[in-house]
């Protein structure tokens, strides 16, 4: 399976929603972002080690680029779910000929 290459936007924003609720884990953001939860872990393991990021959670600093925009996520999230609709959609239709297909084999 290839690597997924995500923008630099996408794990800023990972990382702060990781680290803006104290009660979240990385597989409760992981799983909502559609990402592992280990991938989130080195992002935010990434983030502290640079100094990007604060070591402990709470609000999260503007950055000097200002705000990341939760936009970006959200044009991000929808673009992997139209990609897996479509993916679903094969598959369904895979299924359904191979049906029509058995179906018509069949003498009973």
């Amino acid at each position: 399976m290839a690597m997924k290459s995500y923008s630099p936007e996408f794990k800023a924003d990972a990382v702060a929603l990781y680290l803006s609720d104290p009660t979240r884990t990385y597989a409760s953001v992981a799983r909502d972002l559609g990402l592992n939860r280990e991938t989130l872990r080195l992002w935010v393991k990434e983030s502290r080690a640079t100094g990007s990021a604060p070591t402990t959670a709470g609000p999260t600093k503007k950055q000097a680029g200002g705000p990341v925009s939760s936009d970006a996520v959200l044009e991000e999230e929808n673009r992997q779910l139209r990609a897996r609709i479509r993916e679903l959609e094969t598959e369904r239709d895979i299924l359904r000929r191979a049906a029509k297909y058995f179906a018509g084999e069949t003498n009973w």
